[in-house]
């Protein structure tokens, strides 16, 4: 993909939009616990975008769910060029992989059950995660898929479930004979000037769909800005505008307990949103949300738990000024100035005019704070060797570079990983992980005598961890927690002990 086709940059008055608007939506976003970028669009321009420092603008960012939207869009390719029907029974495209006694939902199940996430099951038959927990290690995944149990009518209710965009992406690989990266770069990524996007894939070499797309911010706007111009880009309808329309509209009524976000209907794999907008949706808070009515795009990459805050934050901020009597009725103040959430990163942080327009602001995560040294007894060049436990840490020991920044050496399951970390600043490292390689950026600082608080953010991904070290005499107690997850964000406890350095040999 070598096309580059940046978006056109503006300033918010020239778009209509209230400066002081766009201010407290920056400052709303930067009162979240881990918002990573924002690119807001009107009228097809960029009026504003920021990066919370470690994330960049030309790193691609972990979307999750968000590549179900995509998929959609190579779905709605593959139909429009008349390689199967919506209504085509999925068992039609998966004959060799069918059980031998398929039920007779199973048998009734369509590709359009697929699209619409209502395909029968009683539980998702695959979670938007890594293939290891997944229960789905080995290949064959579709074969896997089908033979779950199916006990309700495909139709009768909305389930989200991650096994269903993965059977309707396979069945495009297979008629197409392209991974779904290929088919849709060719059609719409490389058009739109993407640069960087990546799709994981299963053991069998097919492109996950529901799950594992990495792009850019600016490309995540390009996706709303497609949509809401109904498939049509730079003089060509790369897409039918009835796709987008009948993928973007409410085609099933969906529900959630805690947040109302999730409680307006889904489409083709987007999400319907109050306020007559829409939005392609990824696990810990990645969006391109689409508000036709106001002709305002917002791309959004994050690390956050409460998915539902973020979209508060953006209706708090746009909704008043766009919106008014909307604004009332839902409760907003609608000549609200801007305001400073708490708990922020940055807080009121300073803009920068680039030259070619649109304002961009300064950001930053927080990064650790205290002592750049520990006072007292210094800990660097000691071994400790450390008790079992279940993260596998053998040892860890600490020391300085050249230019007086502690390096973090960890031995993890025999193998060494080596970490250099910043004070007041993030270094960038590339690191091999447990789900393999991944580049961090680190800092640390010593937030009292005995304690050094170390934290690595995964750039690429929302995941940051942070590592505390307690020392006690030849004693060092270590935890690890991570900020979001599926499961359990609490990683490890584990003690070690100095390791006493070997007697002189005597003759």
């Amino acid at each position: 993909m070598t096309t580059t086709r940046e978006l056109p940059r503006s300033n918010p008055e020239a778009e209509g939009l209230d400066p002081a608007a766009v201010r407290r939506l920056v400052e709303n976003l930067d009162g979240l616990d881990a918002v990573h970028s924002f690119m807001l669009l009107r009228h097809g321009k960029v009026v504003a975008e920021g990066w919370w420092s470690p994330y960049d603008a030309e790193t691609p960012h972990l979307m999750f769910s968000v590549s179900k939207s995509f998929t959609s869009i190579a779905v709605g390719l593959a139909f429009v060029d008349g390689l199967f029907d919506l209504d085509d029974k999925v068992l039609d495209h998966f004959a060799a992989e069918a059980p031998e006694a398929p039920s007779d939902n199973l048998r009734a199940m369509t590709i359009r059950h697929l699209l619409t996430m209502s395909t029968g099951h009683a539980a998702s038959t695959m979670e938007a995660i890594v293939p290891t927990n997944l229960g789905m290690q080995e290949s064959d995944w579709v074969r896997q898929i089908l033979a779950q149990p199916v006990p309700d009518e495909p139709g009768s209710r909305f389930l989200y479930n991650t096994g269903a965009t993965y059977l309707a992406g396979v069945i495009v690989q297979r008629l197409t004979g392209r991974r779904l990266l290929d088919y849709l770069g060719e059609r719409v990524l490389e058009p739109l000037g993407f640069q960087g996007a990546t799709w994981e894939q299963d053991p069998d070499g097919l492109d996950v769909g529901g799950y594992g797309m990495r792009v850019r911010t600016e490309d995540l706007a390009k996706l709303g800005q497609f949509c809401l111009q109904q498939g049509h880009w730079d003089g060509e309808q790369l897409i039918p505008g009835e796709w987008i329309e009948a993928a973007t509209s409410r085609q099933i009524h969906s529900t959630h307990d805690d947040w109302p976000e999730w409680r307006q209907g889904y489409g083709f794999q987007f999400w319907r949103s109050r306020f007559g907008a829409y939005r392609a949706d990824g696990a810990f808070g990645q969006y391109s949300i689409v508000w036709p009515d106001h002709d305002v795009v917002l791309a959004i990459t994050s690390g956050v738990q409460n998915l539902q805050s973020v979209q508060d934050a953006v209706w708090d901020a746009l909704l008043p000024s766009l919106d008014p009597v909307a604004a009332r009725d839902a409760g907003l103040p609608h000549d609200a100035p801007g305001r400073v959430l708490p708990a922020g990163g940055s807080q009121t942080p300073p803009v920068v005019a680039p030259p070619e327009g649109g304002i961009t602001w300064d950001l930053h995560l927080p990064r650790p704070t205290g002592e750049r040294t520990r006072p007292g007894t210094p800990v660097t060049g000691r071994t400790y060797r450390m008790s079992p436990n279940d993260g596998g840490l053998e040892a860890l020991e600490l020391d300085l570079d050249d230019d007086g920044r502690l390096v973090l050496r960890e031995d993890i399951g025999g193998k060494r990983r080596t970490l250099t970390l910043g004070h007041g600043e993030w270094v960038r490292q590339d690191v091999e992980l447990a789900d393999g390689p991944e580049e961090l950026a680190c800092a640390a600082a010593w937030t009292e005598p005995n304690t050094l608080v170390v934290r690595m953010v995964a750039v690429g991904a929302p995941f940051t961890f942070t590592l505390t070290l307690r020392f006690d005499g030849d004693d060092v107690t270590v935890s690890l927690d991570q900020n979001v997850a599926f499961g359990d964000t609490h990683l490890l406890d584990a003690t070690g002990t100095a390791a006493r350095p070997e007697p002189e040999p005597t003759i």
